[in-house]
């Protein structure tokens, strides 16, 4: 079976690119492969950073591969959610990657594609891109985490507007949103996104990983709870051999050389 989903790692950043041809969709190989890879990038402590896009200049991912859903018409109501919740724990998998995702939007991200995208800690759109989530006109709405995470990203209102009516949003108006951090010339969003994870991969993924993992959770509770978190994080990365080597060379007046440990 043709593999459709690469990684490709050297300097700390380890590069994922699905390759599913013409348009990059979320079919259940590509799930199960994404689950693979990133298990891998998670065990591999090299990795520091970790970006994904798709192949070509087409399409990030148009979404999931509608013609599996023929096969899911006549199953019940908990085969369903089962087979909903595989591709959950892949999705929730990236999300809660302990190092920082980039996501390279080169092109069209719609449907489970917007929803993948959603799981990355940072969107970088290439100016051609167009995102949206047009899962309603199909009688259907998104299913792949796109009414819980596009909500908390931009809020409820907006996140309901961009689901209610399926109509696809450009780049720009996409930076506007919130929903991506930055717009890129098209052809050069792999560039730019290479050039903010070098930045991150010359850090401590203990503390990328401590300052990810405060975020992720602490927005999701109060303020109070939130800085308990932060509390008990920012004590621990005390006892890590990266904040001393992080002082000493502060001290010293050189750069610091993490061992990320």
């Amino acid at each position: 079976m043709t593999k459709l989903v690469h990684l490709e790692k050297t300097g700390g950043i380890a590069v994922v690119t699905i390759d599913n041809p013409p348009m990059n969709v979320l079919s259940g190989q590509v799930v199960r492969e994404l689950g693979e890879v990133f298990t891998d990038i998670a065990n591999d402590s090299s990795v520091v950073v970790a970006i994904l896009t798709g192949a070509g200049n087409r399409a990030f991912m148009a979404g999931a591969d509608i013609k599996e859903f023929p096969s899911w018409l006549g199953l019940g109501k908990e085969e369903l959610k089962e087979i909903n919740m595989n591709s959950h724990k892949v999705l929730n998998f990236i999300d809660d990657l302990p190092k920082p995702t980039i996501a390279v939007l080169n092109g069209i991200t719609f449907g489970g594609g917007c929803e993948l995208a959603l799981t990355c800690d940072i969107r970088i759109a290439e100016q051609h891109a167009k995102l949206g989530l047009p899962e309603v006109k199909l009688g259907l709405f998104p299913g792949g985490g796109g009414t819980q995470r596009l909500s908390r990203l931009i809020g409820p209102s907006k996140a309901k507007e961009l689901m209610f009516l399926g109509d696809p949003i450009t780049a720009d108006e996409a930076l506007s949103l919130g929903l991506v951090n930055k717009v890129a010339a098209s052809g050069e969003g792999m560039q730019a996104a290479l050039e903010m994870a070098k930045k991150m991969a010359g850090y401590s993924l203990q503390a990328l990983s401590r300052i990810k993992k405060a975020v992720n959770e602490g927005v999701d509770t109060s303020f109070d709870a939130g800085i308990e978190i932060e509390a008990d994080l920012f004590a621990e990365v005390f006892a890590t051999e990266d904040v001393k080597e992080g002082v000493a060379a502060f001290i010293e007046k050189r750069s610091p050389s993490f061992k990320h440990r």
